[in-house]
């Protein structure tokens, strides 16, 4: 199933490179708007979102160009996170919903991500159905003068979507006392977050929440928490919460300045749920990356671990075919469907801190849900267009690897969906996947310059 345009995520690229400029983002829209445009007899409507990217004015007006040549109405949320884009899709009865998004990338990079009108993000069949519409003759997608599609602005976007977050805590409870640190990345949610915190009763200390169009998760937010950690010791908080650009994805920080990833948020969630009877089908779904050491201790509890390819569309999509509610990935998107039908980092929090209320627990003590197993994980860059993994010399390394792991750890080799990355990822032995990872990354390196 090979794309031109979408990746594991949407399509994402540099800007004004390679596929994301704006020529492609107008083909897209009329494509997206010709494929959603299902019922004749009544107008169509699309949402649109973004976040504090600079090439989010480019890409939206493109976008909203191509819509409207092929008769659809578009509604402008501006600035506002992912799942916000998905809740609204549903929620104002939009045909589709489209978020202008890079998530945890640097300002360079930008994407379009696409919803259907029930909020969830598009499988592998609609996206090429979309994708055969951009290459088609753009003439055959065009309305007449009188059916084109009107845009305006959705003011409210942001309050909506404050409310919506703030009723996933219990009605019982209140974060009055609690002082909590929150990066927002300089992206989407640097209004909302600090917002539904404070409301909800927190003391709140805001990071990286003035962007200016080009710092969006530089040096901060989930990716980069190491400014996050120092704060929270710094003002003796009682946690810390990082989102990334976007805010589908979230990690935590406890008092001592420990990170917390989406693993031990999982693993937490899961066995309180289990105890709480709310965990559908006694099943948590996660991506390949997830530690070992998650998935041994939900089988200590009765529980299974069902583990996909990387990407949370796949998490959601195994969600709903097994009837679970929730899911996620070690990078932080958790997934809980009882509320939001992507991740959503803010709603991940609400729940982690609803949990700290009711224990009475410090978080350093309430989330070390597991130990996790000895895990490496490295990233080597390659060129955009090259194929290092078809070269001879890496195979052989790959085999050789998992040849030496075999019954005794894991393996993973991957090209990421949405960077020019090649992710290898071991688990095990401490030195033996020291060794493996590096003769891998080395036979990377050499494939560059070959």
């Amino acid at each position: 199933m090979n794309k031109r345009y979408f990746g594991t995520d949407g399509v994402r690229g540099t800007t004004n490179r390679s596929v994301m400029t704006a020529e492609m983002a107008l083909r897209l829209g009329m494509a997206a708007a010709h494929y959603f445009k299902r019922e004749n007899g009544r107008r169509h409507t699309v949402v649109i979102g973004k976040d504090t990217r600079l090439s989010g004015y480019m890409l939206e007006s493109a976008l909203v160009a191509g819509f409207t040549a092929a008769g659809m109405d578009v509604s402008q949320f501006g600035p506002c996170p992912t799942p916000a884009t998905a809740m609204l899709t549903r929620s104002l009865r939009a045909d589709m919903g489209v978020m202008i998004t890079a998530s945890h990338n640097r300002y360079e990079d930008n994407g379009i991500k696409l919803f259907g009108p029930d909020g969830y993000k598009l499988d592998d069949e609609a996206e090429l159905e979309i994708e055969a519409l951009m290459d088609a003759d753009m003439a055959t997608h065009l309305v007449d003068p009188k059916s084109i599609g009107r845009a305006k602005r959705i003011d409210d976007a942001e309050a909506r979507y404050v409310e919506i977050v703030k009723a996933t805590l219990p009605r019982s409870l209140r974060l009055t006392g609690l002082r909590i640190v929150v990066d927002c990345a300089n992206g989407a949610a640097y209004k909302a977050a600090p917002k539904v915190l404070w409301e909800l009763g927190a003391d709140v200390i805001p990071l990286h929440n003035t962007p200016n169009g080009f710092n969006i998760n530089e040096d901060c937010g989930a990716t980069a928490p190491q400014d996050l950690s120092e704060n929270v010791k710094r003002y003796r908080a009682d946690l810390g919460i990082a989102l990334d650009g976007d805010a589908d994805r979230v990690v935590l920080c406890d008092e001592k300045g420990r990170i917390v990833d989406g693993d031990q948020i999982i693993g937490l969630l899961a066995t309180s749920w289990k105890k709480s009877g709310t965990l559908a089908t006694d099943t948590v779904v996660t991506t390949q990356m997830s530690n070992l050491g998650l998935e041994q201790a939900l089988e200590k509890q009765g529980l299974k671990l069902q583990r996909t390819q990387v990407g949370d569309r796949y998490v959601v999509e195994a969600m709903r075919a097994s009837g679970a509610n929730l899911g996620g990935e070690q990078s932080g998107h958790i997934v809980l469907s009882d509320f939001a039908t992507t991740g959503d980092g803010l709603i991940a929090a609400l729940q982690v801190l609803s949990l700290l209320i009711e224990s009475g627990k410090p978080a350093s003590e309430l989330l070390k849900v597991f130990t996790p197993a000895p895990q490496i994980l490295k990233n080597v860059r390659y060129a955009n267009g090259a194929l290092p993994l078809e070269n001879a010399r890496v195979k052989e390394a790959i085999a050789e690897g998992e040849t030496r792991l075999n019954g005794k750890g894991r393996l993973l080799v991957r090209k990421s969906g949405t960077e020019p990355l090649i992710r290898v990822m071991a688990e095990g032995d401490r030195k033996m996947i020291e060794a493996v990872v590096s003769d891998i990354c080395s036979a990377l390196d050499a494939a560059k310059s070959a």
